[in-house]
């Protein structure tokens, strides 16, 4: 298996993300699986005799299956090398195992997938394991753009991290200073002194807690001040954040403070964070909603209704909930052999498909139903769109557009050919 990763392409970083899972998964017996980095520039040649070396060491483990599977993962690891010439601009990964079919001795199948990373190989690796050495592609398909978000007035406020596609940290805050109207008894001037007082301390402790947020993302690169009012621009004068974040302040209008003023900002700020995955899947749920919300709208959504139109060719951009939980499982009749297929969610695996398998056959009337096939239902839909050459677009249910649009449109929907 061969997977070269796109951070643009939401289809492609869905499929990284879901090998990445699928390789975590795999366990071996002792230390039979091989993980190999091969930085640019390094031979292929030069790994090959490597790896000859290895396997001439695997020669002397005592165990005979442990031994036979070593070598033969090596050897497989090999061939797969002698596919190329080199290792390429950002190098080569190679994964290679015996790994357990059915949980019992001897049934040990090897397997074998190179990924193309995305960014350079720092260094040569070969290290055997029970388990595949993952975490330097987990640390490559970390989100590389985080803003922060801090939303103030003189009674509440909000701090928020946006990483990608999502809100990662969300804290809010209230001031507990009165309003401009004095308490009886109290002359106008000690009132105001009071009141000042207290705002200076709120501020602090504001800043305080964006600090301590903020600075745990050294990356970060910048950070949306925004709030009803001038109490914002008041807040950025005093100078209260960290010296490393002030030159990355961006300030905007809002009508809102707390968490409703971060959804606000993000909205307000959307040429700031145009960069962000998020950003961009908000700004196409609201394209989507929008041709929904027409009289003649070219917007289609629903499983059936949307899977029709995928195949006659007519929809443009289809847009599909990573995080939809339902599956496409097609069940056979071993006497008649009839095909039927149903969609089902992740619960109705356990709680209804055990049931149906358990009927009699709707055409000849045997009790001899058996799954043939399940399918992420969001696998199914992106392999019909690759055949007619359609967009997709995976949309993430971490923010507030996205969420809403797997609630109310079952997390599958498409804009149509022709959209203005």
């Amino acid at each position: 298996m061969e997977v070269k990763l796109d951070r643009k392409d939401s289809v492609t970083l869905y499929r990284f993300r879901k090998l990445i899972k699928e390789l975590e998964s795999k366990k071996g017996r002792g230390t039979e699986l091989i993980s190999l980095y091969i930085p640019p520039g390094k031979l292929i040649s030069e790994v090959i005799g490597y790896l000859r070396q290895e396997y001439a060491t695997a020669a002397n483990i005592k165990s005979k299956t442990t031994r036979k599977n070593v070598q033969d993962a090596i050897e497989s690891a090999i061939q797969r090398l002698k596919l190329f010439h080199r290792a390429g601009p950002t190098g080569l990964v190679i994964f290679s195992g015996a790994i357990p079919q059915n949980g019992g001795p001897g049934s040990e199948k090897i397997e074998v997938y190179h990924i193309v990373p995305p960014e350079p190989i720092q260094t040569f690796l070969y290290r055997c394991d029970s388990r595949f050495h993952l975490e330097p592609l987990k640390q490559l398909l970390r989100e590389r753009d985080v803003y922060g978000v801090l939303v103030v007035d003189n009674e509440e406020a909000a701090v928020a991290v946006i990483r990608g596609r999502r809100i990662v940290e969300m804290d809010t805050f209230t001031s507990g200073v009165p309003g401009k109207h004095r308490a009886g008894g109290q002359s106008a001037r000690r009132f105001e002194r009071l009141r000042e007082m207290s705002l200076n301390e709120y501020y602090k402790r504001v800043a305080k807690h964006a600090n301590e947020i903020f600075l745990k993302y050294p990356e970060m690169k910048g950070v949306i001040l925004a709030g009803p009012g001038p109490t914002k621009e008041v807040f950025r004068e005093k100078e209260l954040l960290h010296y490393s974040l002030r030159d990355k302040i961006h300030v905007v209008d809002t009508s809102y403070a707390g968490e409703e003023g971060v959804r606000e900002a993000i909205k307000k700020a959307e040429n700031i964070l145009k960069d962000l995955r998020m950003v961009e899947e908000q700004r196409l749920v609201r394209r989507f909603m929008n041709e929904v919300t027409r009289e003649h709208g070219k917007a289609v959504y629903g499983e059936k209704e949307v899977m029709r139109m995928l195949k006659s060719g007519m929809i443009d951009t289809l847009i599909v909930s990573e995080d939809l939980d339902r599956f496409r499982v097609r069940i056979r009749c071993g006497n008649c052999k009839a095909e039927y297929e149903y969609s089902l969610s992740e619960e109705e695996l356990t709680s209804k498909l055990p049931d149906m398998l358990s009927q009699p056959c709707p055409k000849c009337g045997v009790k001899s139903l058996s799954v043939v096939e399940k399918k992420s239902l969001v696998d199914v839909y992106i392999e019909e769109a690759e055949k007619s050459g359609t967009k997709v677009e995976l949309i993430s249910s971490g923010h507030e557009e996205g969420e809403m649009f797997r609630r109310a449109f079952g997390g599958i929907g498409g804009i149509l050919k022709g959209y203005a």
